[in-house]
């Protein structure tokens, strides 16, 4: 099995671009050139000891390119450039190694550069990152045409690989752990204390290894920086390497530098690419017969100290769990309103020490520690039912996911490794409680009649101790320990798991559930983990996006292909708390941590919002006109002053009544869409709300929905057949009318530089500019260059050129020209393309069989995403958004409407722009006798200039679909169902 890659996820193009394009300018690589410059590869320059990174544009030009990258995706714009630092913030399980790693090739390709550092925190992320590097090593060599580079983790013991690093005019990846360069010393005396890379070495003519490094320029990129460069020693380490650039990759950024991409949690889940998350627990109630006590909090800012607890209180006759605020001397029994077995608990003690926190008391031997109860349910008993439901849960999965060729993985947060495995006094291992609790309830679980399908053949004795096994830290005896994770020990932990993925994906494996301490917190992650059981201390430190990120990664098949969709994608969260505590918790996380403000409108927040121009292209509405239209609402009221969206604003918004100003009408609709987004929170579903949906079989089996699904049900082929003259005709229009190109310039600038007890100031006092008229000994290759942008034919590339009039601007400057004329090209063939598709049934043999429905399972949330439905082939009905269920629920209640179905992510329309999945099949009957047969696009807006282009592209070849199908199908994109059943018969 080998793990597949899409090289065309646009959210990935989009973070490759964001960095590719600050150094937009730079001269081309030689590859797109006939003759490279006369001073060699562009890219490059020759140092002392070997071949560096070379930076040839300016600071001013970086800043521009890096206000527009920040426009389009929608971030605040810098004023003013501080540093070579960029920050590029990704959701965890969205691919951000995979991003890095093709970004390194990217910047070879274009730009010529050569030589790139990642730095990671801890062995894990340094194996994982290495096995990227070799599982990715095969795709990128197809998408980069057998592109030569060599990678390497580095070792204090193969200095020659640093050397190598330095002379090789191949691309270099080193992959370094900040432990390797973070100790270095400036006095001669303690050099033997410092790292080996500071230290001069006879092997590489007495020149330390971070000076050959340093002279390459390298490009660094910072995996996970939050654990990386957090102290001194570490950032004067990172600076040390001399970058060129620094790239900071993570989800969770602690110290900001300049942003230029952002795809945060909220954005993540929206385009369905994580996992959706699910919470299950087990929660006590109506159990207030012993002395519960929790504590919660301390707070030692003023005398007494004073700590708040949990307790069961009687009021008025009725025991409620309330918050109470304590200190020294308190009697609880007072404090529970008289409640018996409070007796004797006075607070004897509060101690506040950060981290050592504990309450205890003058007559009664328990201590509390804050998060952790006492006279609540045991402990062991809640974690029994926990193991219990999480092999339920999996198994249901595998009934689910095993025949689409998909493993199913469970992950157990434990607190103690003795409670899974512990030795003797022989020193033999023994299976702790989880363990014996994991086989028991599995081996009677498996034996239920609904499981016997998964397990034809196999000897249910036995299998039990198979499928399950623990990953933890060791100690040099082997014996297995509570760690952190991050000491030299866990290596053999972390090899097993990081090395063998592809085989732990395998049916053949028979490993399943996996219990860690803590080795696979950090820096792991599986694609299918769909369930993640926390047996840990409820006041565990470890974040809760910690823990679910080891799950969140889209699942894959065993041909490694990436399955997407919700209906397969859910990661089930079994939780050792309330479904509410841990949906607030997460939250607050994701508000600490990604500064993710929910309900909070920013001044920049509509910058990005595309307006439609004359002459149908589109611009961006812009930081000024965003502002404008920020101080509007908090004119209106809609937002205060601080930008948190008011009530008045959500209610306008469900109304339909937002006022907008009327220079904004033509964004109006996105505008809205915006505020609707920001005003919701982060959505998790509630495992108790899950539900199977069933076939209606009454709908089913009935013959309208068989003549319905005949009427649909055909596959069709397409192909492009688009007029070459009218695409030379409207490039050379559109090159004519909008291609503008300045020549090279110097930009002179003149300051008057105060030095003063408050630092150095500037003034500039002059600025003017100088065209430059630069010697060329060879002109790039235009032609080969647009030919490998466009995949146009050479000689339809020479009619654009020649016909738009245009090529004077090339001698003006060839490289923004090259780059403007592709961009003007491809944003015409775009419209082109679709625009000349012609459709083809395949035959009467090729379609989506009506027994589909039977043995695809759906499962949806209550309350959340379903509705039931009498006149649906399903009994429920799951809706993707607002829009889709006032459709079902307008289906459901108009009796024109005889039967309806959403439509199955598996009926697919093919498209040159990926597979189309319309929204509804529709039968409508008047009177018992017309029957009228439709395939729906519902849209909250379905004007063309609301929906994205390659939306709005695929909707054209629906109707391209059934127009080449020929049963009489209407195909309709609607945003209203009252104007669809009024002008259902005027079709």
């Amino acid at each position: 099995m080998k793990l597949q890659f899409d090289a065309h996820l646009e959210y990935q193009e989009q973070a490759i671009s964001s960095i590719v394009d600050i150094f937009k300018g730079q001269a081309q690589n030689q590859l797109n050139f006939t003759i490279s410059y006369s001073a060699g590869q562009c890219g490059i320059f020759d140092s002392k000891n070997g071949v560096g990174n070379n930076l040839e544009i300016s600071n001013k030009k970086i800043l521009e390119n890096i206000q527009n990258i920040q426009l389009r995706n929608g971030i605040a714009q810098i004023k003013e450039l501080n540093s070579m630092d960029f920050d590029i913030e990704m959701e965890t399980g969205t691919g951000k190694t995979y991003v890095y790693l093709r970004t390194i090739l990217e910047l070879y390709m274009k730009y010529g550069f050569l030589k790139f550092i990642v730095v990671v925190p801890n062995i894990a992320i340094k194996e994982g990152v290495y096995k990227s590097l070799q599982i990715t090593e095969e795709h990128f060599k197809k998408v980069y045409n057998n592109v030569i580079y060599d990678y390497f983790i580095y070792d204090s013991n193969k200095l020659e690989q640093v050397r190598n690093f330095a002379i090789s005019d191949n691309v270099q990846i080193m992959v370094i752990n900040i432990d390797a360069f973070r100790k270095s010393f400036t006095d001669p005396t303690k050099q033997n204390k410092a790292n080996i890379i500071h230290r001069s070495n006879d092997k590489l003519n007495d020149i330390r290894p971070i000076d050959l490094i340093r002279e390459t320029k390298p490009f660094v990129i910072i995996d996970e920086p939050q654990s990386v460069d957090t102290t001194p020693k570490a950032k004067e380490a990172i600076k040390s390497l001399n970058s060129t650039a620094t790239f900071r990759y993570s989800a969770t950024h602690v110290n900001k530098h300049n942003l230029v991409y952002k795809l945060d949690a909220i954005d993540s889940y929206d385009l369905g690419l994580v996992k959706q998350i699910e919470v299950a627990g087990f929660v006590s109630k109506e159990s207030h017969n012993n002395a519960y006590i929790k504590f919660l909090s301390v707070n030692n800012k003023k005398t007494p100290i004073k700590a708040k607890l949990e307790i069961d209180k009687n009021i008025k006759g009725i025991v409620k769990r309330v918050t109470i605020t304590i200190k020294k001397g308190d009697d609880l029994y007072e404090k529970s309103g008289g409640r018996d077995i409070y007796e004797g608990y006075i607070i004897n003690e509060i101690f506040c020490e950060e981290g050592k926190e504990y309450v205890n008391f003058t007559s009664k031997p328990e201590i509390l520690k804050i998060g952790k109860p006492i006279g609540y349910v045991d402990d062991i008993v809640i974690k029994e039912q926990q193991i219990r439901k999480t092999i339920e849960e999996h198994l249901n999965k595998e009934l689910l996911l095993n025949r689409y060729g998909i493993k199913v993985l469970s992950l157990f947060f434990i607190d103690h490794v003795a409670n899974y495995r512990y030795y003797d006094e022989n020193g033999i291992p023994q299976k702790g409680i989880y363990a014996k609790i994991f086989e028991k309830h599995y081996k009677e679980l498996i034996c239920l009649p609904k499981y016997k399908a998964l397990f034809k053949d196999i000897d249910l004795d036995i299998i039990a101790q198979d499928v399950h096994n623990g990953y933890f830290s060791v100690d040099k005896k082997g014996i297995l320990k509570d760690t952190n994770g991050t000491t030299n020990d866990d290596n053999n932990a972390y090899n097993l798991i990081m090395k063998d993925k592809e085989r732990l994906l395998s049916f053949e494996t028979k490993l399943k559930f996996i219990f860690s301490h803590s080795a696979l917190r950090e820096g792991w992650d599986n694609p299918n983990v769909f369930q993640i059981c926390t047996l840990n201390e409820t006041n565990s430190e470890v974040k809760k996006r910690q823990e679910i990120g080891r799950g969140l990664r889209l699942c894959v098949n065993q041909h490694g292909e990436r399955q997407h969709g919700f209906d397969i994608n859910t990661l089930t969260v079994m939780a050792n708390e309330s479904y509410e505590d841990f949906v607030s918790k997460l939250q607050k996380e994701y508000e600490e941590e990604e500064g993710i403000r929910f309900g909070v409108l920013e001044t920049h927040s509509f910058a990005n919002i595309p307006v439609k121009t004359v002459d149908d292209s589109f611009v961006y509405l812009g930081q000024e006109k965003s502002e404008q239209l920020y101080k509007y609402f908090e004119m209106k009221g809609y937002i205060d002053t601080k930008g948190n969206i008011k009530e008045n604003l959500k209610k306008d918004i469900k109304n339909n009544e937002v006022s907008i100003p009327n220079e904004f009408d033509l964004c109006k609709i996105s505008i809205i869409d915006l505020c609707k987004k920001i005003s919701g929170n982060l959505n998790i579903k509630n495992n108790k709300d899950k539900k199977k949906v069933n076939l209606n079989k009454q709908v089913f089996i009935s013959e309208e929905f068989k003549e319905l699904w005949e009427h649909i049900k055909y596959k069709t082929t397409y192909n492009v057949d688009f007029n070459s003259d009218t695409l030379i005709r409207k490039c050379c229009d559109e090159l004519q009318e909008s291609l503008v190109v300045s020549s090279e310039k110097l930009v002179y600038t003149k300051a008057k530089v105060d030095i003063n007890g408050g630092g150095i100031e500037s003034v500039e006092t002059d600025r003017s500019t100088v065209l430059t008229t630069n010697s060329r000994e060879k002109l790039p290759d235009i032609i080969s260059y647009l030919q490998n942008r466009t995949n146009l034919t050479r000689k339809t590339v020479v009619e654009i050129l020649i016909k738009s009039n245009s090529l004077y601007l090339f001698k003006k400057n060839p490289q923004r020209y090259m780059e403007d004329v592709a961009q003007a090209i491809i944003s015409i063939m775009r419209i082109i393309i679709v625009d000349g598709i012609k459709y083809t049934k395949l035959g009467d043999s090729e379609y989506y069989a009506q027994e589909l429905f039977e043995t695809k399972e759906l499962f949806g949330y209550l309350g959340h995403n379903m509705i039931s439905s009498e006149k649906s082939v399903f009994d429920y009905v799951i809706y993707d958004s607002e829009s889709e269920e006032n459709f079902a629920k307008s289906f459901e209640n108009n009796s024109s409407v005889q039967l309806y179905a959403k439509l199955p992510n598996w009926f697919k329309i093919p498209t040159p722009l990926g597979s189309y999945n319309p929204d509804w099949a529709v039968l409508i009957e008047e009177n018992g006798e017309d029957r009228l047969y439709f395939v729906l696009e519902s849209k909250k807006n379905i004007l063309s200039d609301s929906l994205r282009p390659k939306e709005n592209a695929k909707i054209h070849c629906g109707y391209r679909h059934f127009e080449a199908i020929d049963k009489g199908v209407i195909f309709k994109k609607i945003d209203d169902f009252n104007i669809f059943i009024e002008d259902a018969y005027s079709n």
